[in-house]
């Protein structure tokens, strides 16, 4: 009996069997890790400071409103030096009840009484145009407003 021996340097091959596997783990590190921006800003924001805050939980139920300057040159000569942000649009103060009645269609019928209004307001910003705009929100019916701050 003869043994032939291999002729050839041949190297193993690479075991593409895992591969699926590692390709569905990184798919799903980054599902769960990368953080959608709900709002493109067109107002500058730049909040205040605050001692004594509170982080709030459920961000879904949470519906953002944004006063301040606009960034962009066109909408100040529009809108002049303060407006406000619904979404990602340019508003005005009666655009804010249809607003909240749409945000409150998109929540559950379970969490409709924990609907949270948040006001992102820049420290510039006059207080006239923030009551007139807490006016229209409790005329909408939604009695939960959360001011928006950065830490000390």
């Amino acid at each position: 009996m003869k043994f032939n021996r291999k002729r050839g340097n041949k190297r193993p091959e690479v075991s593409t069997v895992s591969l699926p596997d590692i390709i569905f783990m990184l798919l799903f590190f980054f599902m769960v890790v990368t953080v959608m921006r709900k709002d493109n800003l067109l107002v500058e924001v730049r909040p205040p400071q605050a001692s004594e805050i509170e982080k709030l939980e459920k961000k879904s139920l949470i519906s953002y409103i944004y006063i301040g300057q606009p960034i962009s040159a066109n909408y100040r000569e529009v809108y002049g030096k303060e407006c406000l942000q619904l979404n990602d649009q340019i508003a005005t103060k009666e655009d804010i009840i249809p607003f909240m009645a749409n945000e409150e269609i998109l929540i559950a019928e379970a969490d409709k009484g924990k609907m949270i209004t948040s006001l992102r307001i820049d420290k510039t910003v006059g207080m006239g145009l923030v009551a007139d705009v807490k006016t229209e929100i409790r005329k909408s019916g939604k009695l939960k407003i959360n001011y928006s701050t950065i830490s000390k």
